[in-house]
C-alpha cells in the first residue's frame, strides 16, 4: 500500500511572500501567516416538480487575512492615505511555497488587486512580548504560475 512520506509535507516556514505596491516589489519578511480563500457564490433555483433547492455557480469572491509582526507602518499608512485623501491602493501579493526537503517542488500563487479591509492603527499590550496584528483583505483575481508536482509515494 502506498503512503505519503512525511518529508513531502510542506513546512510553513519554507516560503516567501512579496507585495507589489505602486510598482515597488517589497519582501514581506514581517509576515507571520497568510491565508487567502476563494469562495464560490451560488444562486438558488427552485423548479416545478422538485421540492429541493438546486444550486448554480454564479461567481466567486476572494478574501483573506494575514498576521504580521508589528514592525511595519506600510499598511497603516495606506489606510491613513485612504481616510485622509480618498485614494485607495490596490496591490498584488505573491506567495511562494518551496520546501527543499519535499519532492513536490514549488507552488507560486499571485493574489491580484488586493485591497485592505482593516488594519490596526495603534497597539499596546502589556501581556505580550511580541506585538503582531491581523490584517483583513479582499482580492479580485488569482494567478497560479507554478503548481506542486505529485509526491513520490512510499511503500
Amino acid at each position: 500500500m502506498s503512503y505519503l512520506k512525511a518529508s513531502d509535507t510542506i513546512s510553513g516556514q519554507e516560503g516567501r511572500a512579496y507585495a507589489t505596491i505602486d510598482g515597488e516589489n517589497v519582501e514581506m519578511f514581517y509576515l507571520k501567516n497568510l491565508e487567502a480563500t476563494i469562495e464560490k457564490q451560488k444562486a438558488e433555483l427552485k423548479a416545478l416538480g422538485r421540492r429541493g433547492v438546486q444550486h448554480r455557480a454564479a461567481g466567486w469572491k476572494g478574501t483573506g487575512t494575514m498576521t504580521i509582526y508589528y514592525v511595519t507602518s506600510r499598511f497603516r499608512q495606506m489606510m491613513y492615505d485612504y481616510i485622509s485623501t480618498g485614494k485607495d491602493v490596490y496591490f498584488d501579493i505573491t506567495v511562494i511555497n518551496e520546501d527543499p526537503n519535499s519532492t513536490v517542488g514549488k507552488q507560486q500563487v499571485q493574489l491580484k488587486n488586493v485591497n485592505l479591509d482593516k488594519v490596526i492603527v495603534a497597539k499596546l499590550d502589556t501581556e505580550s512580548d511580541i506585538l503582531d496584528e491581523e490584517v483583513g483583505f479582499t482580492f479580485e483575481d488569482v494567478l497560479i504560475s507554478s503548481s506542486f508536482a505529485d509526491p513520490v509515494l512510499g511503500g
